[in-house]
C-alpha cells in the first residue's frame, strides 16, 4: 500500500473527533484527475458536517474537506484536459466521495479548473467553494445587475467578502454588515454603504439611507431571523438568497407585499464557475483574502477557531498542506 496523510472524521462532534493518520493514496480512474493538494480551506459547511448535521450523507470514518488547490500528479484513461504538472483549482463534489484535508485527492476530470496563474495556492484553495457560492447566489439565482443594490449579511466573512468583489464587479451598489473593527477590510473590498450591525439595526440603516426604496438583494450568509427580516430591506420586486441552514420556521409574510422571491442556494461543482472567477481575477475584480494559515496537523484547531464567535479572521482559513507554504 501507498499511504498518504490525512486528517480523519472518527466520530460525530467537536474538533477533537479528527485525527492525522496515514492512509491508501487513491488511484486515478477513468475520467479521473489524481491532484497532490498544496492547500486547502476551513468552511462553515466544514464544521457542520464534524458535528454532525449531515449524518445521512457522511459515512464514518471520513475525510472531509471542500476546497483543492494543487498539482496534478496522474491523470486516469480517457482525461484529456489535463496533464502531471498543472496547477489546479475545485471543491470536491460534496457529500459524493473522499474531502480535502489529505496530500492527494482524486476527482472527475469535468469539476477541475486551471489554477489562476496570480494566485498562490493559499489563496486559490480558499476561493474554490465560497467563490462558486457566491457566483452560484448572486449572478444565477438573484440574476444581479447594473445599477441595482445588494444588502451582503456578514461581508468580512468567508463567502461574505467575495460576495462585495462580485457584487462590484457586477456594477451594484454594495450595503454591508459588518463589526466596526471590519470596516476598513469591508472598504478595501469595495463596500459602499457599511453598517456596524452591532450598534444600528440594518432595516432602519438601509431604509434611511435608501431614502426608503430599499434594496434589491439581500445576500444572507448568516442565519437567525435573517429571512423573516429581510423583506423590510427589500424593494419591490426583491431578490433574498440564503446559503444557510435554517432549522426553525420563520414567517415571511412581509415578502408578500414587496412580490419578494426566495432562493435557498446549495452549491454545485462545476468548471465553468471557476472560469468565470479566474475572469474576475485576471482582470483584477476579484482577490480572495487568507486571514489566517494552519498546517493540516492543526485542522482541529482550525476549526475551533472558525467556530468561535468574532474569532478575528477576516476573510478565510486556509490550510497549507504542503508544509513549505507556511514557513
Amino acid at each position: 500500500m501507498i499511504a498518504m496523510k490525512a486528517v480523519v472524521l472518527k466520530s460525530f462532534g467537536g474538533p477533537e473527533s479528527f485525527e492525522l493518520c496515514d492512509v491508501p493514496k487513491p488511484v486515478p480512474l477513468a475520467g479521473q484527475v489524481l491532484v497532490r493538494v498544496h492547500a486547502t480551506s476551513i468552511n462553515p459547511l466544514d464544521y457542520q458536517v464534524r458535528r454532525g448535521d449531515y449524518p445521512d450523507l457522511v459515512q464514518l470514518p471520513a475525510i472531509t474537506g471542500h476546497d483543492v488547490s494543487g498539482v496534478v500528479e496522474e491523470v486516469g484513461p480517457g482525461v484529456t484536459t489535463f496533464s502531471p504538472g498543472d496547477e489546479v483549482w475545485y471543491t470536491p463534489q460534496i457529500f459524493d466521495g473522499s474531502g480535502s484535508y489529505a496530500e492527494f485527492h482524486v476527482a472527475a476530470e469535468n469539476i477541475i479548473g486551471k489554477k489562476p496563474a496570480s494566485l498562490s495556492h493559499l489563496e486559490a484553495a480558499s476561493l474554490t467553494l465560497v467563490g462558486g457560492t457566491a457566483w452560484e447566489a448572486l449572478i444565477v439565482r438573484a440574476a444581479l445587475r447594473v445599477g441595482e443594490s445588494i444588502l451582503v449579511h456578514g461581508g468580512a466573512g468567508g463567502v461574505g467578502h467575495v460576495a462585495i468583489q462580485l457584487a462590484k464587479a457586477t456594477g451594484a451598489r454594495v450595503f454591508t454588515t459588518v463589526r466596526e473593527a471590519n470596516f476598513e477590510f469591508a472598504r478595501s473590498l469595495g463596500a459602499d454603504v457599511i453598517i456596524d450591525y452591532e450598534k444600528e439595526d440594518y432595516v432602519d440603516a438601509i431604509m434611511r439611507k435608501t431614502g426608503s426604496r430599499g434594496v434589491d438583494v439581500v445576500f444572507d450568509t448568516i442565519g437567525g431571523n435573517t429571512l423573516s427580516r429581510s423583506p423590510d430591506t427589500l424593494a419591490q420586486l426583491g431578490r433574498v438568497v440564503t446559503i444557510v441552514d435554517i432549522a426553525q420556521p420563520q414567517n415571511v409574510i412581509q415578502a408578500w407585499g414587496k412580490n419578494a422571491s426566495y432562493h435557498f442556494v446549495f452549491t454545485r461543482q462545476n468548471r465553468g464557475k471557476l472560469d468565470e472567477l479566474s475572469a474576475l481575477i485576471e482582470r483584477g475584480q476579484l482577490q480572495p483574502h487568507v486571514g489566517a494559515v494552519y498546517s493540516l496537523a492543526d485542522i482541529p484547531l482550525a476549526h475551533a477557531r472558525l467556530e468561535s464567535p468574532n474569532n478575528g479572521v477576516q476573510g478565510k482559513i486556509a490550510i497549507a498542506v504542503d508544509p513549505r507554504l507556511n514557513s
